[in-house]
């Protein structure tokens, strides 16, 4: 099955990039797809982690990047305000030993970090693999209890920040 190319659909620094998968859809089911939290293959995160609770999916091309950090560390603080009820989760295609390191680095230990360099099943799925530089769009995505897309923010220009009020706003909607 050829995989859908979305030409234009993020920039980076001016320039046209290619995500690859479909364009995720607000009121769509979220696609299957495995993250791993650590190297073990027992490590994994999927549609079905977390199941019951709201998922906020922090995608950044790399931890360390200076906007992924800053993106990283803000939903890190929100996530402290949120309680049980909603997980956050950053996803990049750094390896988990590098995530682990960053979020020690950085203090960072109100979300999971979690990892789609092995399977590229989140990247592909929700349709923000950058075709040309292999890592994940900036990005911020909101599921319900029941892994329904509730909310997608894809940033068009990769070297900017989130629209974070935007986001946090659908949020608590989401939330109720």
């Amino acid at each position: 099955m050829a995989v859908v190319e979305r030409k234009g659909a993020t920039h980076f620094k001016g320039n046209p990039l290619t995500l690859l998968g479909p364009e995720l859809k607000v009121g769509a089911k979220a696609p299957s797809f495995t993250l791993r939290k650590g190297l073990a293959p027992d490590s994994a995160y999927t549609l079905a982690s977390d199941a019951g609770k709201v998922r906020l999916f922090n995608v950044v091309p790399s931890l360390d990047t200076p906007i992924c950090d800053l993106q990283t560390r803000r939903f890190n603080s929100e996530a402290g305000k949120l309680g049980e009820r909603v997980v956050i989760v950053t996803a990049s295609m750094d390896l988990p030993p590098a995530q682990e390191r960053w979020c020690q680095a950085a203090m960072v230990e109100n979300l999971i970090t979690a990892s789609d360099y092995f399977d590229h099943s989140f990247g592909l799925g929700m349709g923000l693999r950058i075709a040309e530089l292999g890592v994940l769009a900036r990005a911020v995505v909101i599921l319900d209890g029941q892994g329904v897309v509730k909310y997608v923010q894809v940033v068009s220009e990769v070297t900017q920040e989130p629209d974070y009020e935007d986001a946090l706003a659908a949020l608590q909607s989401v939330m109720g």
